[in-house]
Formats: C-alpha cells, sequence, structure tokens
C-alpha cells in the first residue's frame, strides 16, 4: 500500500484489520495522532486525508491506498506555526492537549470552506472533538481569531 504521510511517501503493508491510526502511530512512527476512544467520539486521532477531516480510528488502514494524509505535524514547526496554531496559542485554547489535533485540524478544515465562519459554525465543526479542559469557549475564540487574521 502506497500514502503520503506529512509530504513523504511511503510504502507499508498493512494487516487487513489495522486502522489508520494503527499503522500511523505503530509503523510510521508519528506522535502527532494520537489514540483515544477508538470508537470515533473524542477526536484526538484526527487528520486530514485528502484535505478532509477523518477520525484516523474508524478508517481501516487499506481504504487510505494512494491518499494524501496529514497529521497536526504537517502544519507549521514551532518557529513557523501554522495561523490556527497561533491563534490557539494566543487564546489559550488547550490546557492538556488532547484535543488539539482534531480542534486544529477541524478548524483548519472549517476556514478553508468556510473564510468566515459564524460561531454556531465554528462550534459545529469543533464539535466532533471532545475537549477536557477549556469548554471550548477559547476554542471558538481561537478560530475567530484565526478568521480575522486572514
Amino acid at each position: 500500500m502506497r500514502l503520503q504521510v506529512d509530504g513523504a511517501h511511503v510504502q507499508i503493508d498493512p494487516d487487513p484489520e489495522d486502522t489508520l491510526v494503527d499503522v500511523l502511530r505503530d509503523e510510521l512512527g508519528s506522535t502527532a495522532v494520537r489514540v483515544g476512544c477508538r470508537n470515533g467520539d473524542c477526536g484526538t486521532c484526527t487528520a486530514l486525508v485528502d484535505g478532509q477531516c477523518v477520525k484516523t480510528c474508524l478508517v481501516l488502514a487499506g481504504r487510505a491506498e494512494g491518499a494524501r494524509v496529514e497529521t497536526l505535524a504537517s502544519l507549521g514547526t514551532e518557529t513557523n506555526p501554522h495561523p490556527v496554531q497561533e491563534a490557539f496559542l494566543a487564546e489559550y485554547a488547550f490546557q492538556c492537549g488532547f484535543c488539539l489535533p482534531g480542534m486544529i485540524l477541524s478548524a483548519v478544515t472549517l476556514l478553508a470552506d468556510t473564510p468566515s465562519p459564524s460561531d454556531a459554525e465554528i462550534r459545529n465543526a469543533l464539535s466532533g472533538n471532545l475537549c477536557r479542559c477549556t469548554g471550548y469557549v477559547n476554542a471558538v475564540r481561537a478560530v475567530r481569531r484565526a478568521a480575522a487574521a486572514r
């Protein structure tokens, strides 16, 4: 199976029962994708697959044949963060970091499709991600800030 992960072309031979999160973490060593609930509820395993937010714990690895997979690690660097990452930092939109991959990638996807979203649209986009710490208030502010910075 061939796919592109964070810009690198890889070829792997996953077990037919492996999920994409298992392949990303166990076979490719990506720690930007986390394992949480393993049933699609928490969003911590979120990655972009061909530009769409996907909960990788719900996708059999074989379904990603030929796909372009982008994890949180592909967005920016410590010295050059993505504008959404900057906004989350500026608004203190995370504490423990559990929700960060799903929140940020959901925000990036939302802003690509809807450059000036309403608060309701922001909440809807973030709703598939379980945040244990902040109550989503700061995350909504962060997405608003990122939209305004565009």
